[in-house]
């Protein structure tokens, strides 16, 4: 006979508020506990970027206590959710299945160790700082929404982009360059998950090239004409899923240092959206 697990559910909800305290997330945001009982006991845990059927079916099929999500899965406020709704039918097969949803948002965007820290990191950018720095809650932590830093050795902006599809997981739209591709990279702003409220930062203004996710037409195509009038970067966009999903494996090796006896595993299903594209064609100006 198996002894029983020593962790529970709540030990789970205190490691997750000291390593991303909900306080740190942003006013609209929704994170920590969605459903389940804080008694409940804690063997196995999924993390994902996404809690969608997929996810939800792999953390059941594994045999989850927990999955533990990026995205808040009611993250705008809904009315009902009856099993016939696509969030009502996800909720009840976790609660049946005696899987416990958590997420973790905004506050593990900002922290070291965070989404845009662990880009920052794996392009081995120098000095790293946050775009827009705010107080965090360890003393000396580089704390605050997106990263800025300098790469060691200047490279070509297509050189760059490749650099960055090679820390990231293959998607249906790849990684997006506006920008001559032999222009020299140096000092680079990057921002995890959605990025263009960011476009007219100085920090960002300042830097070579600004790497995020889910570039709009219209502000993309303003900052790249103010920057032929008065400089600015170049931008590379990426998938959101893949830029986020880099923050997975940390937070479930943090997770289990804490958590001792407690399973963790990342999930490897690609939760973006898009299947595949046609008619893709290069530029030729």
């Amino acid at each position: 006979m198996s002894p029983a697990p020593s962790q529970t559910l709540a030990d789970l909800q205190r490691v997750a508020e000291e390593l991303w305290p909900a306080a740190t997330a942003e006013g609209w945001d929704r994170v920590g506990l969605v459903s389940g009982a804080s008694d409940a006991p804690l063997r196995r845990v999924l993390l994902a970027v996404d809690a969608v059927a997929v996810t939800v079916d792999e953390a059941l099929e594994w045999g989850a206590d927990a999955l533990l999500t990026h995205h808040p899965l009611l993250l705008r406020g809904i009315h009902t959710v009856a099993e016939d709704t696509s969030k009502g039918a996800l909720l009840a097969k976790l609660i049946r299945g005696g899987c416990a949803l958590l997420a973790a948002h905004t506050n593990a965007d900002q922290p070291e160790g965070g989404v845009s820290a662990v880009i920052a990191e794996r392009l081995g950018l120098r000095s790293a700082e946050a775009i827009a720095p705010a107080e965090g809650p360890r003393p000396g932590e580089v704390f605050g929404i997106g990263r800025v830093g300098d790469l060691e050795t200047p490279i070509a902006l297509r050189e760059f982009a490749e650099r960055v599809a090679a820390i990231l997981p293959r998607t249906a739209s790849g990684v997006r360059v506006a920008g001559d591709p032999e222009r020299p990279i140096s000092r680079v702003a990057l921002l995890g998950g959605a990025g263009d409220s960011l476009l007219d930062h100085p920090a960002v203004r300042a830097a070579d090239v600004y790497l995020t996710s889910d570039l709009r037409h219209h502000p993309a195509q303003e900052s790249l004409e103010q920057s032929l009038a008065t400089g600015g970067p170049a931008l590379v966009d990426v998938a959101h899923w893949a830029s986020e999903s880099l923050w997975l494996e940390g937070a479930a090796e943090l997770l289990s240092e804490r958590l001792p006896g407690v399973e963790f595993r990342v999930s490897g299903i690609r939760t973006d959206p898009w299947s595949f594209t046609v008619g893709a064609e290069r530029p030729t100006a």
